[in-house]
């Protein structure tokens, strides 16, 4: 598990950003996949996320997840669901003590959110197109709904693909030169002619920025490049591996004594 430094000096939050190691999974899948979409034993994910619970100090059942689709749609949380049951959105916000909040991704970047001083956490799946399309504003106008305040969220990126693993064709470039010009800063030449390298944390950060975020933290783990510690989607795909493993990272409100 990995910990983001200024969330790590808050005392009303646990969080972590855990890795695919500690589990019980198999082969491609090895070890702690926690994904229900994937194709893996649903017993070994269920007992994988099981561990990450555990390492939260919550009950398993309390860790929720939802059906992510690359939208720029969250959710409030007030009550836990069963896997089964998952909402379509891809961020939750919630108020209440004693939820995670998980995140499941394989190359796009998790961002975990909490206010230093109001008792509101949220989690986001930033892709591309989440983050292209306003996931981020989106989790921090439904913190702010809580009462949250903006300049006093601290936003942590977690372990994602890197700028040098994530080459894009010039099809991809043209949708964020055409939302705003200045998106060309996160795009470099590759070596195969007509493409491109782009940089997914650098922009997250930038859009975290932009809309008014107290603090920004960059892991800046490469989830392609770190076979050991990271599943990766675009990995598995270039070695052309049926499926692949996800890993979660999570955040929860402490429960008040």
């Amino acid at each position: 598990m990995l910990s983001a430094k200024p969330l790590g000096g808050l005392s009303h939050i646990r969080h972590g950003f855990f890795t695919r190691e500690g589990g019980v999974s198999k082969g491609i899948y090895a070890t702690k996949n926690c994904g229900y979409g994937s194709d893996d034993t649903h017993e070994h994910v269920k007992e994988n996320r099981a561990r990450v619970a555990q390492a939260l100090s919550v009950e398993p059942d309390k860790l929720v997840t939802v059906h992510q689709t690359h939208s720029a749609d969250g959710i409030i949380v007030d009550a836990p669901w069963a896997p089964e049951e998952a909402p379509k959105a891809d961020a939750m916000v919630t108020a209440t003590p004693g939820i995670a909040l998980g995140i499941l991704t394989a190359d796009c970047a998790p961002v975990i959110f909490a206010d230093k001083q109001a008792r509101i956490i949220g989690a986001a799946h930033a892709g591309w197109k989440g983050a292209l399309t306003g996931i981020l504003e989106a989790t921090l106008e439904a913190m702010v709904s809580l009462g949250a305040d903006h300049d006093n969220i601290i936003a942590a990126i977690g372990p994602c693909i890197s700028r040098t693993a994530y080459e894009v064709g010039p099809e991809f470039r043209d949708r964020f030169i055409d939302d705003a010009s200045q998106n060309e800063t996160f795009f470099a030449p590759s070596i195969r002619e007509g493409h491109f390298m782009f940089d997914l944390p650098s922009y997250v950060e930038t859009r975290l920025h932009e809309a008014g975020v107290g603090a920004v933290s960059v892991m800046g783990q490469c989830t392609y490049g770190d076979q050991k510690r990271f599943f990766s989607y675009r990995r598995a795909t270039h070695r052309k591996e049926p499926d692949y493993g996800r890993q979660l990272s999570a955040i929860m409100l402490r429960p008040i004594d």
